[in-house]
């Protein structure tokens, strides 16, 4: 299982701009609109919505990992964005995000659903990472340094 067979080309992005977060809330949510697992969005945008109500996503180090388990998509999904610029998220450690990845999962895969969250979340604690997707210029460098970053902790 990799992270990147989640994403699509239309929802790696680099440059959303956004002044708060619900305009990037609102960002993220547009980038999987148009992907085929989802099936009803006004289900994403109300769980994904709820979960952030009940304990902000902004989990430090300037990540946001917005997620939710939700009957509006058929299989899991997910995107992945650089900002323009950091935007406050009531993150752990109260500094703004500037990456955010949302993931979306179908409530029956619990386990499934942990284990992306827990694989971001490693992938996320490398500085390198980070700066590399900080540094993409591109939606397509981003995608690549999504892609190096799984393959080289496969081959720990």
């Amino acid at each position: 299982m990799s992270i990147s067979q989640f994403l699509a080309p239309e929802s790696v992005t680099v440059g959303i701009e956004a002044r708060n977060k619900p305009e990037l809330m609102a960002a993220m949510l547009e980038l999987v609109s148009s992907r085929p697992q989802i099936i009803d969005m006004e289900y994403v945008r109300r769980d994904v919505e709820a979960r952030e109500r009940s304990m902000s996503t902004g989990v430090g180090k300037g990540l946001a990992l917005p997620h939710a388990k939700t009957k509006g998509v058929s299989e899991t999904v997910a995107a992945l964005a650089v900002l323009s610029g950091p935007v406050a998220f009531d993150a752990v450690d109260d500094l703004p995000v500037q990456i955010v990845f949302l993931v979306l999962g179908i409530p029956e895969a619990k386990s499934q659903h942990v284990k992306i969250l827990s694989r971001i979340s490693r992938l996320m604690n490398q500085e390198a990472v980070r700066r590399r997707m900080l540094a993409a210029k591109t939606d397509d460098e981003l995608f690549a340094a999504i892609e190096d970053a799984e393959n080289h902790l496969l081959d720990e």
